[in-house]
């Protein structure tokens, strides 16, 4: 077991950082006993499980997807050129730290109208040097925005207002050096989290947290990426779910729980019914509304007893 050190260099809605022990209470078996040397994240977003199991356990290899091509983008910077992104974060962080409230409001709308500009001139497929910046520019932005959120427009463009943090952390060199040793044995991949279906086999670990099915109308506080996830796009995560557990993969998902609004909601019993489900206690880290950030509960989704001896 490796010392837990790497963590999220990025603050994102939905993370999951206070699940963490119970993710690790409810691992299969064999991730414990060292047969399962695989680990895949269909949906990485910020990070919190995948630095959490990977510090920990430290397998033999990983695969990381997302369909946000900024993040991955912001991924594979962190692991190839982490010295530069260093050097350069530190320039916007100095530069902003020295101005007043207005000065950095302005400083952050300029820098936010530049990122959105230049998103036609990058080329999201081929790494560039232009890559170094760009991952400096969304760090930045994700760090003094409203609640680190993620949000985007219609037309793909970032337009989460300035939040006025008074002391934000936007550099933190001994995260990012970690974060990048510990990207070593991983591989990103931007893409559906259906493409990550080709690593799957039964010495795979897979861990799923989809964008999250809305509680209520006005639960929908990110816009991850332009196209949404639907709940026809649940039922597809569903069957792809299906298609790994056949494969021999150990299994866990997690997600809202729409029994803490309807008591009568059996969406996901019913999508995945015959495999176990517990519920667990949550609490809303990003709300608007301070009031909304109370105790809720998620589920966790697994095709194993989490207390019973591994079976293949």
């Amino acid at each position: 077991m490796a010392t837990y050190t790497a963590r999220p260099f990025l603050k994102w809605a939905g993370g999951k950082a206070q699940l963490l022990d119970a993710f690790t209470r409810k691992i299969p078996r064999e991730l414990s006993e060292g047969t399962l040397p695989v680990f895949v994240e269909p949906f990485v977003g910020g990070g919190a499980v995948y630095f959490h199991f990977n510090s920990t356990f430290r397998f033999r290899e990983c695969h990381i997807f997302d369909i946000n091509e900024e993040l991955i983008l912001t991924y594979s910077v962190v692991k190839s050129d982490v010295c530069a992104l260093i050097d350069y974060l530190a320039g916007i962080s100095d530069d902003y730290l020295t101005k007043d409230d207005l000065g950095r409001k302005d400083f952050y709308y300029a820098m936010r109208d530049t990122f959105n500009r230049a998103k036609e001139t990058i080329d999201f497929g081929q790494y560039g040097e232009g890559w170094i910046e760009r991952a400096a520019q969304l760090i930045f932005l994700n760090r003094t925005c409203f609640n680190g959120l993620y949000r985007v427009n219609l037309q793909g463009g970032f337009n989460v207002p300035f939040g006025r943090c008074r002391n934000p952390t936007i550099l933190n060199e001994d995260v990012l050096r970690a974060d990048a040793e510990l990207l070593r044995n991983t591989t990103i991949h931007h893409g559906d989290f259906a493409q990550s279906e080709q690593y799957v086999s039964e010495e795979t670990f897979v861990y799923l947290d989809p964008p999250y099915r809305p509680l209520n109308r006005t639960s929908t506080f990110t816009q991850y990426a332009k196209e949404g996830f639907t709940d026809e796009e649940q039922r597809r995560l569903a069957a792809y779910y299906a298609r790994c557990d056949a494969r021999g993969a150990r299994l866990m998902l997690s997600n809202s729980d729409p029994k803490n609004v309807d008591p009568c909601d059996e969406f996901f019993d019913d999508l995945y019914a015959g495999y176990r489900i517990d519920r667990v206690p949550a609490r809303r880290m990003i709300n608007c509304n301070g009031d909304g950030r109370g105790e809720i509960r998620e589920i966790i989704v697994t095709n194993y007893d989490p207390s019973a001896p591994g079976e293949r």
